[in-house]
């Protein structure tokens, strides 16, 4: 915007009429509207336990200052360290009941009665900063996203794990888990499991029996727009 008011100002002072310097301004706005918002957002899903969060952090790693996360809203009261506006946008129900008619989410989901939310503004602020903004939902939130209409489309990458059985080792090996706890995660897992294999439920499925490999594989379809961020850094 700074730039398109300075574009005026020197188009008026070169002779220019009014007509042409708004006519520059908008093609300057439209020209700004496609760099910002050419950036696919991630949508990131997989059951716990699958190693998904792993993969990001090791992603986040290797590329610092390419990719954000999306900071959610919730209803929920702010634990011990969690700053508002970083750990999340923290609100009331009120609040998040308003956000729901002004239809400011992308998805938004009830769990142990705190609401929770992805706005589209955060996902906007994150994709105009120059980085990839990174969604990590469950199933009805890729869904939800899907339905949403959000452009450009974003790029929805599914993290499976080898087998059910496995997943169950795997969860069982944190020690967090109570057997009831432990039950509903893995009938949950096997609902996003059978999703991810209908067709065109998303645009890629890594499954995660090797750490190594499977981090390869999502460097790979995320190498184009890691280098265009990339590239935009270093200009």
């Amino acid at each position: 915007m700074l730039f398109c008011i300075r574009l005026t100002s020197i188009l008026v002072r070169s002779g220019a009429d009014r007509s042409t310097c708004s006519q520059s301004c908008s093609r300057c706005a439209r020209s700004l509207k496609t760099m910002n918002t050419e950036l696919r957002a991630i949508v990131m899903s997989g059951p716990s336990g699958g190693g998904k969060s792993t993969l990001l952090n090791k992603l986040f790693a290797e590329f610092p200052g390419c990719f954000a996360f999306s900071v959610s809203h919730t209803t929920r009261k702010p634990r011990p360290g969690e700053e508002n506006g970083v750990a999340y946008h923290f609100v009331t129900h009120e609040e998040f009941k308003e956000l729901i008619q002004r239809n400011a989410f992308l998805e938004h989901a009830e769990f142990s009665g705190n609401m929770y939310g992805t706005s589209l503004q955060s996902v906007k602020d994150i994709s105009q900063s120059g980085k990839l903004c990174v969604l990590d939902v469950e199933i009805n939130g890729v869904k939800s996203i899907k339905k949403s209409g959000l452009t450009p489309a974003p790029r929805y990458i599914f993290i499976a794990p080898p087998s059910l059985e496995v997943l169950k080792q795997r969860l069982s090996a944190r020690n967090t888990e109570t057997e009831e706890s432990l039950q509903k995660r893995l009938d949950t897992a096997e609902e996003a499991l059978n999703y991810s294999k209908e067709k065109g439920a998303y645009d890629h499925v890594i499954e995660n029996n090797d750490l190594d490999i499977a981090y390869e594989k999502l460097k790979g379809i995320l190498f184009e727009d890691i280098k265009k961020v990339q590239d935009n850094l270093r200009k």
